[in-house]
């Protein structure tokens, strides 16, 4: 690939990557909205609903794989991981703003740094453990627990950013699985959690709010598409700093649709967060490159 080639790929990449964020903001910001009128069950029942079928050519092409796949009881986990995280999402963004929400899931990377010592036993350098404790520091004043808004919604959303973590934990371990497999399978469970939780509380969706609903899921999938395609065209140092542009957005869309202006502990915490993050991912790759450094020395 020549100089120009490789320009437009990754100008390319980073399009898709800010394109891919603003349609998961604007999944959330819709979300946030229908759930004033519909339950959390019908929501994840509907939206996975439309995704499964879009999803339903690729799912037929992987035929009798989609349900083999390996390891079973690592497949299972992570879609009750993943179920219950965007059930959470959906739950706390219900009570709270959209960018005092989407902060706490800012904080994953730090998560997913911390846990990955114990669970995957990958080493944790001495300088990576400043970022961590710099984005916990994040994380708290987001919280602002003298502030009054350390209630059980922030909970919730603390609680669903660390299913977030444990789920990309064990995404980690099954890196083998095709992608149309995990996928489909994260959706179906969503899917038979709907089929559940709506009955308890089901309203019966206009014509209009019944396409928003299906919507909901469709456009998910495509800002995965979207993301995942960008990482395929451009250097992942490049385009992953640019999915912090989440709060930007969830700050824009919470004021312009709901009326919210954040708190200045959300920004300051989200601020914060997002500088520990690019820290622990930059340090990731360096270590990745000094492996690779060291590989080659022993070939030689």
């Amino acid at each position: 690939m020549n100089a120009d080639s490789a320009r437009s790929a990754t100008l390319a990449g980073i399009g898709l990557m800010c394109l891919g964020i603003l349609m998961f903001s604007l999944n959330d910001a819709m979300g946030k909205w229908l759930l004033t009128a519909y339950s959390v069950g019908q929501l994840l029942f509907l939206r996975s609903f439309a995704a499964l079928l879009v999803l339903a050519p690729a799912m037929r092409r992987e035929g009798r794989a989609l349900f083999s796949p390996p390891n079973i009881p690592l497949q299972i986990l992570r879609v009750v991981l993943s179920t219950v995280e965007v059930g959470m999402f959906y739950w706390a963004v219900s009570y709270m703003p959209l960018a005092e929400t989407t902060t706490f899931w800012l904080a994953v990377p730090i998560y997913v740094a911390v846990l990955a010592g114990p669970l995957l036993g990958e080493k944790v350098p001495m300088r990576r453990w400043f970022a961590i404790a710099l984005g916990f520091a994040g994380v708290v004043i987001a919280l602002n627990p003298g502030g009054g808004f350390l209630g059980w919604p922030a909970l919730i959303a603390f609680a669903g950013s660390l299913c977030f973590a444990f789920m990309m934990i064990v995404t980690r371990q099954l890196r083998g699985t095709a992608d149309t497999t995990l996928v489909a399978w994260q959706t179906m469970a969503a899917l038979i959690a709907g089929v559940i939780l709506s009955p308890f509380a089901w309203t019966s969706p206009s014509l209009r709010d019944f396409a928003l609903l299906s919507v909901l899921g469709i456009v998910a999938m495509l800002a995965h598409v979207a993301t995942n395609r960008s990482l395929k065209l451009a250097p992942a140092s490049v385009v992953v700093p640019y999915q912090y542009t989440l709060i930007v957005w969830a700050v824009l869309l919470g004021w312009a649709v709901f009326g919210d202006v954040p708190a200045w502990t959300t920004i300051l915490g989200a601020g914060i967060i997002i500088i520990a993050g690019i820290w622990i991912f930059l340090d990731e790759k360096r270590e990745g490159q000094e492996r690779l450094i060291e590989m080659e020395e022993v070939r030689e």
